[in-house]
């Protein structure tokens, strides 16, 4: 399909060809190509016919841009594809000419196509969303154990482990591999059923030839057609959908992670990468922003999809025809966000010392609950959260940290002194320790993830 340069901009140009005018017009042929070798083998149509149509096939024959140009007025592709291809035919034998596209219809061939476009578009998916796996799986053996700052409402809360964080990116990325591994197989099969789905004018040998057209375009080949039964392609689409809110949430947290004031992350910089036209200073994150941008626009693409699930009788009108063209718009999309993340997933810069100088920065009012728990065994918890509330604000006024002001109060309190060990209270402000408790929590579950991406991976 043609892009404009932003649309470009946003996707790969492997999945920009998977989608190219030149690309849909050639699986066309393959599937006509396909129906006339399959009908030749079942008697259906003659030998020679077949062969003849075979031989024209070849979407460099003609004037693609003209045949999508004729579409608009013909109200599909298939209509000035299948007159031109038989007028070629007809060049070289006007009798097989008759046999092009025997018993099929425009939504055969346009469908299959894209079925056949889409597996490609998914194993470009597949790859990418393994390596992108790989390295975030890479990322977290690496740095699984640095104290980070968990936020909550964009605020600091707690002290967790730099692979706990992890775990929120890759445990959706291996569940959507999974799910669209079967979505996949569910919707990309052949679609052929003529003009109403009961391939009437092929009469008995209907099943055999499906067979045949089926394993030469290694399809699976479905129970019956499926013109205005979309379910199955809705599926796989909101799988892209739930994939692409996936990457859109790892990237803002990258964005997020990467703003220089918090600087625990960077993107890889370098060749122009990030660079701005008019400050020499910018390192942008430009691979959380395609990222961001596919999650913006993909949940539109999805609605479109499912609202094009409305289709009337046998055959839809405008409502199959703007699926066609969301489709493609959805992977366009989704691949984007998939490839940027990917390429850049095994070269993020971790720096674990702003990390932990983001802890400090805090005055340690971030270990307030661990230290309260503790305190309330010994005072209860009512009067041990009243005290750490307290002396938060005490640490806030004058700029020290908590833990001063704690060991301090509890020096200064006989009663407290009596049960609390001045060494535990300190080391519950210590982070290493603080972040023990989400790396004992991620250790199973990195097991069960690694298991499970291995397992995809065979």
């Amino acid at each position: 399909m043609s892009a404009s340069v932003f649309e470009g901009f946003l996707s790969t140009p492997e999945m920009l060809e998977v989608f190219s005018e030149a690309a849909i017009v050639q699986a066309m042929m393959d599937f006509e190509a396909a129906l006339a070798h399959a009908q030749a083998d079942e008697g259906v149509i003659p030998a020679v016919a077949a062969a003849a149509i075979a031989g024209v096939c070849k979407a460099e024959l003609y004037d693609v841009p003209a045949l999508v140009g004729a579409s608009g007025r013909a109200g599909s592709l298939a209509i000035p594809l299948v007159q031109k291809l038989t007028e070629t035919v007809a060049l070289f034998d006007a009798e097989a000419a008759a046999y092009v596209h025997w018993g099929s219809t425009s939504q055969d061939v346009i469908d299959t196509a894209m079925v056949l476009a889409m597996r490609r578009a998914m194993a470009l998916i597949d790859r990418d969303l393994c390596s992108l796996i790989a390295s975030l799986l890479a990322l977290a053996e690496q740095h699984e154990e640095a104290p980070l700052l968990a936020r909550t409402l964009l605020q600091p809360a707690q002290v967790v482990s730099f692979g706990f964080k992890l775990l929120a990116w890759v445990a959706p990325l291996v569940r959507s591999r999974q799910r669209l591994r079967a979505a996949a197989r569910a919707a990309l099969q052949l679609q052929l059923g003529g003009a109403v789905g009961t391939l009437a004018v092929m009469g008995d040998k209907a099943g055999a030839v499906l067979q045949r057209v089926g394993a030469a375009l290694d399809l699976p080949v479905p129970i019956g057609a499926w013109h205005t039964q979309r379910d199955e392609m809705a599926s796989l689409a909101c799988g892209i959908g739930v994939l692409t809110g996936t990457l859109g949430k790892i990237a803002k947290d990258i964005s997020l992670m990467a703003q220089a004031e918090v600087g625990e992350l960077a993107e890889p910089s370098g060749s122009g990468r990030g660079g701005s036209s008019a400050m020499p200073h910018k390192r942008n994150p430009v691979a959380a922003m395609v990222a961001l941008a596919a999650a913006l626009r993909v949940p539109h693409r999805v609605s479109a999809l499912l609202s094009a699930m409305v289709q009337e009788h046998e055959r839809g009108l405008g409502n199959w025809q703007a699926e066609l063209a969301e489709s493609a718009g959805l992977y366009l999309s989704a691949h984007g966000a998939l490839k940027a993340l990917a390429d850049v997933a095994g070269a993020l810069q971790v720096d674990r010392g702003r990390m932990l100088r983001n802890i400090e920065a805090l005055q340690g009012l971030v270990f307030a609950e661990a230290v309260a728990m503790h305190l309330a065994r010994h005072i209860g918890k009512a009067r041990a959260h009243g005290l750490l509330a307290h002396w938060s604000q005490q640490a806030l006024a004058s700029g020290r940290h908590l833990r001063e002001v704690t060991l301090e109060a509890v020096q200064a309190d006989e009663a407290l002194r009596r049960h609390i060990d001045p060494q535990t209270i300190a080391a519950l402000f210590d982070p290493a320790q603080a972040a023990q408790r989400a790396i004992e929590v991620a250790r199973p579950q990195w097991q069960a993830l690694r298991a499970a991406a291995q397992a995809l991976d065979a």
